[in-house]
């Protein structure tokens, strides 16, 4: 018999998992110390112990979040041939992932807190800070593209990178709200309808000199 007032054992990983799940459902805010209590099935001295902290414990379950979701757009952006093909596998696999009802819809990292409490503040600016290095990503494999000649030099590159991450930011809300997979793929139809025109470069008229007039016979 173990110890009196010896912290229950448990399984780290799986408890992680649950509380990645609780954050992911509820935002950083909703989710209470006894929500996360219930959910992992630890006891408070446990659940300090292993993770210190709440704070602590949301962070390391973003960081899984990221690893575990976030191979959606790394494979995408990392294994398609081309930057057009790579925005639209990314747009697509996370668009199932969101509406994918085995797990919370919608994205974490989008969802979990973008607003609140000033307190708070360092818990904002970590996602923040996490979805812009995922547009960064975006921005890289759009360079590649231009380097590899796949995209025309000059496209605006940043410009673009902003515009498929709001994209993906926005199916996230939208999955939250209910929207079904279905009208997700909708919405990336459209943006991928844009693509064309948001990577043409239009180039300036050659300068020469004027005509000379022609003169005419009196």
């Amino acid at each position: 018999m173990a110890p009196r007032g010896r912290p229950r054992s448990f399984d780290r990983d799986e408890a992680l998992e649950r509380a990645m799940r609780v954050f992911w459902e509820r935002g950083y805010e909703g989710t209470s110390i006894r929500d996360l209590l219930d959910a992992m099935g630890v006891s408070p001295p446990s659940l300090y112990a292993a993770f210190r902290s709440k704070e602590s414990l949301f962070r390391e379950a973003v960081e899984r979040y990221e690893r575990v979701e976030g191979v959606v757009t790394a494979r995408a952006l990392t294994d398609e041939p081309t930057a057009r093909a790579a925005i639209e596998v990314m747009l697509r696999g996370n668009a199932d992932a969101y509406a994918d009802p085995a797990k919370p819809s919608g994205c974490m990292t989008v969802l979990s807190a973008t607003v609140g409490m000033p307190v708070h503040a360092p818990v904002r600016d970590f996602l923040r800070e996490l979805r812009l290095r995922s547009q960064d990503a975006i921005q890289h494999r759009l360079e590649c593209g231009v380097a590899e000649g796949d995209l025309p030099s000059g496209v605006d590159t940043a410009t673009l990178a902003m515009f498929y991450t709001s994209v993906l930011e926005g199916l996230s809300v939208k999955a939250r709200d209910g929207a079904s997979r279905e009208e997700l793929h909708r919405v990336i139809d459209c943006a991928m309808t844009a693509w064309d025109a948001l990577t043409t470069v239009q180039r300036p008229a050659q300068v020469g000199r004027r005509p000379r007039p022609v003169e005419r016979p009196a």
